[in-house]
């Protein structure tokens, strides 16, 4: 007769002790209640600020440009002004904490979300009392990336308000870096794959400040190559001829050459750019032995497909991050006897 490994009662209360996914929820929240008030009042203040940038902040700003124009006109060409400067910083600075907030979630998710357990020993101490590595390990990403995700619809929306209502007063366009990343859907796609790269470098590493290091470097990492080949996630515009001096509004130019009478193609060129119309444009590229003038850009009405494109590998990017963590994490575990 085979022993079982488990009497019925014992199995009853090990049951009985382990937390729901409830009790696990609250654990994480309870655990971090710090990190949750820091990110709730964050959410607060940029969007205050933001709304202040739409509304008054806006109208000052233009009503103190207005008041320097009238006073000197070459001021016109070189704003400043008390409130036209204010909204100038309230506008720069939530760009750059939105555009900069997938650093900040890795470092966090690497050092205090996973790193400091790991570190501690708690995170083992509940993998062999009740709770399975898999499902601490997947609250630990659910919980945060449902902050994350209602945090940034919030203030990716007012962002959007605020960034477009004013254009005109802006210092870049819509193809900036920390604009781009600031005004649609790439802001969660980062903040999400923060998370994602965070909790990896925390379970690879183990150790609070380590692991807060890995991170961030591991983020920037994916935040640069965002910002490298983002241009080219989607189809350009190739003009020739007057075309290619008369680009349209907003639109991004990547680069301008020329074609010689050989055929060959010259990058980079800004021979004949300067022609005033069509005709001129002819009679200086004939001077020139040169036989058309081109022009690659992006127009503005390829913001949300660039967008979507970025978006869409982010998450991916994300998603297989997810992946390795949970690998990683079975692997470690499978050692120990550990319910998975």
């Amino acid at each position: 007769m085979t022993t079982p490994l488990t009497s019925p009662r014992a199995a009853s209360a090990r049951t009985t002790s382990a937390p729901g996914a409830h009790g696990l929820v609250w654990s994480v929240l309870r655990l971090h209640r710090v990190a949750l008030w820091g990110w709730l009042l964050l959410v607060v203040a940029v969007t205050v600020a933001m709304l202040w940038a739409y509304g008054p902040g806006f109208d000052a700003a233009v009503a103190d440009l207005r008041g320097r124009c009238r006073e000197n006109a070459e001021d016109c060409y070189f704003p400043g002004g008390t409130w036209l400067g204010k909204y100038d910083s309230a506008v720069y600075f939530t760009t750059l904490a939105l555009a900069h907030l997938p650093l900040l979630i890795g470092a966090w998710a690497g050092a205090a979300l996973i790193g400091r357990e790991l570190e501690n020993g708690t995170a083992q101490l509940a993998w062999t009392q009740s709770v399975p590595p898999a499902r601490w390990l997947a609250t630990k990403l659910t919980v945060p990336a449902l902050l994350i995700t209602a945090g940034m619809a919030v203030l990716v929306p007012v962002h959007h308000l605020m960034w477009y209502s004013g254009q005109d007063l802006l210092w870049t366009d819509w193809s900036g870096q920390d604009g781009f990343r600031s005004n649609g859907t790439v802001t969660f796609a980062y903040a999400l794959c923060g998370l994602a790269v965070g909790v990896l470098a925390g379970l690879v590493v183990g150790r609070a400040l380590p692991a807060l290091g890995v991170a961030v470097a591991a983020v920037l990492a994916v935040v640069t190559l965002g910002n490298e080949y983002r241009m080219s996630l989607w189809p350009t515009v190739t003009v020739t001829g007057a075309e290619a001096l008369t680009l349209p509004d907003k639109a991004l130019l990547l680069d301008r050459g020329v074609l010689t009478d050989e055929g060959v193609r010259i990058a980079n060129n800004m021979a004949c750019t300067d022609a005033d119309g069509a005709a001129g444009l002819r009679r200086c590229l004939d001077s020139n032995e040169l036989s058309e003038i081109w022009a690659t850009y992006h127009p503005h009405s390829h913001f949300w497909p660039l967008q979507f494109a970025e978006t869409g590998i982010v998450l991916g990017v994300a998603a297989l991050t997810v992946a390795a963590a949970f690998v990683l994490l079975h692997r470690r575990t499978a050692a120990t006897g550990a319910a998975v």
